[in-house]
């Protein structure tokens, strides 16, 4: 199966099995080539030579995209963007002129995928990092992929870019990202591409109950780890960030809305409206894609015409928490023209 996060086509990722009881399993095995600052995987961090290619619908890439923002990389790493509608075969640069992407000169990212290797079996995912001189795929292990931009391309970065894995936190940041991507990441997936009433009861309860426990613990710190940003926060944004669009109706996962879970709420607004995340959203991507692509689901394809954005841009009131977004660092600057997103509306 191919596609674009981790499910198949449906879901907008790569493999995906069901158990008996009709519980979704995530497939995880990704390209790990890694591009660092010595080079050992053969791919050494150069500016200019690779091309992050992620699509704004995406929740994991959604991550690369604001790692990249915060350490200010857009001129080193230049960005490809897919379209938000694709078939089985993969994601497409049909926003593009011509239908291709103006470097890499494909229709389809599965082109880049069977460079590195023919037939790829796997999943055609987002985010992936393309070598653009051989045109092939170097990694697509999402995880990775905004833990080396913060470290392996750090002679690169902007002047001012925040640390988000600082070492005396990165214990307490793994526990919190692992928690957040099995029960809240995924969890709305395995709610989703349920098979069964039981496997979705049981995601249902899990994601609830973790959102229970998030909405508890931010209720009285500004960010999920330490008084800064971190990874743990870029994991649980863009998720947050589609629940109200899509994962509550499309994916039932339907007990409340975000608006209506205070501290996630004006948590949620509160990284928005920092430099770097709600830049990289654009919400009419967001649910052209899963309600269009996903057709075992919404049968009609039709997209629904709200919710009502413009609240992203309400007061939020987390600044009295405390807590400083960028540490020592400072904000970044305005993304590139060609980048830009719709304001909320």
């Amino acid at each position: 199966m191919t596609g674009t996060d981790g499910d198949d086509q449906r879901s907008g990722g790569g493999g995906h099995t069901r158990t008996d009881d009709g519980e979704f399993r995530r497939d995880r095995n990704y390209l790990t080539t890694r591009i660092t600052a010595d080079g050992r995987d053969g791919y050494p961090v150069e500016p200019g030579r690779y091309r992050l290619i992620i699509a704004r619908a995406c929740p994991w890439a959604n991550r690369a995209a604001i790692v990249r923002r915060l350490m200010g990389l857009e001129d080193v790493l230049p960005m490809g963007i897919a379209g938000p509608v694709h078939d089985e075969r993969s994601w497409s640069f049909h926003l593009d002129p011509d239908g291709r992407d103006p470097v890499l000169g494909i229709e389809r990212l599965q082109e880049a995928y069977f460079r590195r290797e023919p037939g790829y079996p796997r999943g055609i995912t987002v985010p992936a990092v393309v070598d653009v001189p051989t045109g092939e795929v170097v990694t697509n292990d999402f995880a990775r992929i905004t833990l080396d931009l913060g470290s392996q391309w750090s002679a690169h970065q902007r002047d001012g870019a925040p640390d988000l894995y600082p070492e005396r936190w990165r214990d307490e940041i793994d526990e919190v990202a692992e928690e957040v991507y099995r029960d809240v990441n995924n969890g709305v997936y395995q709610c989703g591409f349920a098979g069964g009433q039981h496997a979705y009861d049981t995601a249902y309860r899990r994601l609830w109950e973790r959102l229970d426990r998030l909405e508890e613990r931010l209720a009285g710190r500004r960010y999920l780890v330490g008084d800064t940003i971190t990874e743990a926060d870029v994991r649980l944004f863009p998720t947050l960030v589609r629940f109200d669009a899509v994962y509550h109706g499309h994916f039932k996962c339907n007990r409340q809305k975000l608006t209506e879970l205070p501290a996630l709420w004006a948590y949620a607004r509160d990284l928005f409206q920092t430099p770097g995340f709600g830049d990289t959203i654009d919400f009419d991507q967001i649910k052209a894609h899963y309600y269009v692509v996903h057709r075992d689901i919404n049968p009609t394809g039709i997209v629904p015409r709200g919710p009502d954005t413009g609240n992203w841009l309400s007061p939020h009131g987390r600044e009295a928490l405390g807590g400083r977004p960028f540490g020592d660092g400072t904000p970044p600057g305005p993304p590139p023209t060609s980048e830009r997103v719709p304001s909320p509306r």
